[in-house]
């Protein structure tokens, strides 16, 4: 399958669930990829499906020299990417707010938070220069709502959505930043909160087949909105 060199996407989170539906999904589109995750078997898996010059990465979004590592190599190959997915994340153990340990609450923020905006930071400024990308940051019904036992990951989604809008009034013309929620779909992440509900949902790739042709079209009109994924 041909690549456009000028369709260049980095995608978080692309070993499971969304994030690796999102990557064959843009693959198959003809965008070069450069995926992260912590699965080793997937990424493997994902490498021999399509190699260069797509990249894949063994990443802990929990960790800044983990994510340090992966934005040098993106742009040492890629270069500045046309279109930003902060899409990885975790979700705590259900539980009531005052029974979610130190190190889990921290972990979460961690990735959901502080992972997203080391992306940001490592990658928007090569994105600033050349004048031009879109960054979409992974939100939820739960940064818009809020639900018991799902407080840490409510709080997360929640600066999602605000640290989102805030950097909207700082890009330059030519950019766009928004916070994304992607509606309801089975995935383990789900699983993990609904048990056997999760089913009545559309699993990762029907989402897929809708939204990344959505995601694709995205451009610089959509700075500082507040987007849901087309159902």
């Amino acid at each position: 399958m041909s690549v456009d060199a000028d369709k260049r996407v980095v995608i978080t989170g692309a070993t499971r669930g969304l994030g690796r539906a999102m990557a064959d999904a843009f693959t198959n589109l003809g965008w070069a990829v450069a995926g992260c995750g912590r699965d080793a078997s997937a990424l493997a898996e994902l490498q021999e499906r399509y190699p260069d010059p797509h990249l894949w990465m063994e990443v802990d979004l929990g960790s800044e020299t983990s994510r340090t590592r992966f934005a040098q190599r993106v742009l040492e190959v890629m270069g500045a990417p046309d279109l930003l997915l902060n899409n990885g994340a975790m979700i705590n153990a259900s539980a009531p707010l005052w029974e979610v340990g130190e190190e889990e609450f921290s972990q979460l923020i961690d990735i959901n938070i502080k992972g997203v905006a080391s992306l940001i930071r490592h990658l928007v400024p090569a994105m600033i220069e050349r004048g031009s990308g879109v960054i979409v940051n992974f939100s939820s019904g739960w940064g818009r709502s809020t639900s018991p036992e799902v407080a840490p990951y409510c709080a997360s989604k929640w600066a999602v959505e605000g640290l989102s809008m805030a950097m909207a009034q700082e890009l330059p013309r030519g950019l766009a930043v928004a916070a994304m929620n992607p509606g309801i779909i089975n995935t383990a992440m789900l699983q993990k909160c609904f048990g056997v509900g999760a089913n009545a949902y559309p699993d990762a790739t029907e989402w897929a087949r809708r939204a990344v042709p959505y995601l694709a079209g995205l451009d610089a009109s959509c700075n500082g909105k507040a987007l849901t994924a087309p159902a």
